[in-house]
């Protein structure tokens, strides 16, 4: 005959105490296991049918049964782990950051945590983990430009509308020009890829000549009208302007976007449109390409074609950008803009109040309120 287990009785704040534990989600699953077998416990089951029913052993039934008859529901928490005592100060987090954020090596551009930890007196694992606490990282740098264009607001209106609103009777075409295209080859052959080994290529290379891809975006279809050429003066635009004429039905009218090159604003241009009066002319703000969806096009061109390309000569170069512009219109795919004009003012006006409320804080009630 074994011992008799002591009985376990619950006051009614106990239990609900318990019940809550066992039932809530934030609840440590360790906690919420130790509560439901003492309620268990509580209703008058034996040991081992609480052991089979929460999947442990006996011996772990009776020692929180225990530990719950010593200190309650005290006893079947955890007391906190001594572990080793903590030995960066706060004043030494705090020149960590500070550091980081207000000064530089004086060998580079940025701290690394070698660096830190040696100018600091720590361990670099420790400047990692302070890094990673406040979110720094100075061994990334991240690119920005705010466009100076005085028009800016109604440009990025102009522009947007187009794309979310197309005329009717119209066509709405993304122009611009890839200029300076190099048709490369390397200096010993290639090594294809196998199975365990990367495509193997020489670091220099031959060149044979440039060219320059006028393109014109469809940006209701995706399709695209192209055409190289050596240069890319006026001269060429309006050769190019010519083709799109050819291509687009008489019927539409046209809508160009494009940016503020030179080339597109000469007094030969102008009059070229004067001749042509079914097109007109949307400029995006200067420093802002983002706006032209033609730029997307041709970062896709440069990743799947340009960038890895070899060619023997510009007529070679020629022949696979034209090749590339056939494939894509066979199955053209429009780029979805999404964002309206507001939503991009506004981003870019919460860009600039929180530049200014980590570098100017002073400028920020000058600049808030004014609207875009």
């Amino acid at each position: 005959m074994g011992r008799t287990a002591k009985p376990i009785t619950l006051t009614t704040e106990e239990r609900s105490t318990l019940e809550g534990y066992a039932r809530r989600f934030t609840t440590a699953q360790a906690l919420a296991k130790r509560s439901s077998i003492i309620l268990a416990l509580a209703q008058g089951k034996f040991g081992k049918d609480v052991a089979r029913e929460f999947n442990t052993s006996q011996v772990t039934v009776c020692a929180w049964r225990n530990r719950f008859i010593k200190g309650r529901i005290g006893g079947l928490i955890d007391a906190p782990r001594s572990g080793r005592p903590r030995t960066i100060t706060d004043s030494r987090i705090e020149r960590v950051v500070v550091t980081t954020l207000e000064s530089k090596p004086v060998d580079a551009t940025h701290w690394s945590t070698r660096d830190m930890a040696k100018h600091i007196g720590i361990s670099k694992n420790s400047v990692a983990r302070i890094w990673k606490a406040f979110r720094l990282q100075p061994h990334r740098v991240g690119t920005f430009k705010l466009s100076k264009d005085p028009d800016f607001v109604p440009k990025v209106r102009d522009v947007v509308g187009l794309y979310l609103n197309p005329p009717d009777n119209a066509i709405v075409l993304c122009v611009d020009e890839k200029s300076q295209i190099q048709a490369l080859d390397r200096t010993q052959r290639i090594l294809p890829m196998h199975p365990g080994r990367i495509e193997m290529r020489t670091h220099d290379y031959e060149r044979h000549g440039v060219t320059s891809l006028f393109a014109a975006l469809n940006v209701a279809s995706g399709e695209v009208i192209g055409e190289c050429h050596t240069r890319h003066r006026a001269k060429e635009f309006i050769s190019f302007l010519n083709r799109i004429d050819t291509e687009v039905p008489e019927e539409l009218a046209i809508h160009v976007v494009l940016d503020n090159y030179a080339t597109h604003k000469t007094p030969a241009v102008k009059r070229w449109l004067k001749k042509h009066p079914r097109y007109s002319f949307h400029f995006t703000p200067t420093g802002s390409s983002w706006l032209n969806q033609v730029e997307r096009f041709f970062a896709l061109i440069t990743g799947r074609l340009l960038r890895r390309s070899v060619h023997c000569s510009v007529k070679d170069l020629v022949a696979a950008i034209s090749n590339y512009l056939k494939t894509n219109n066979k199955n053209p795919k429009p780029f979805k803009w999404v964002k309206s004009a507001e939503e991009i003012l506004a981003s870019i006006e919460r860009f600039c109040l929180h530049t200014l409320r980590a570098h100017n804080p002073d400028d920020i009630k000058e600049i808030s309120g004014t609207g875009h």
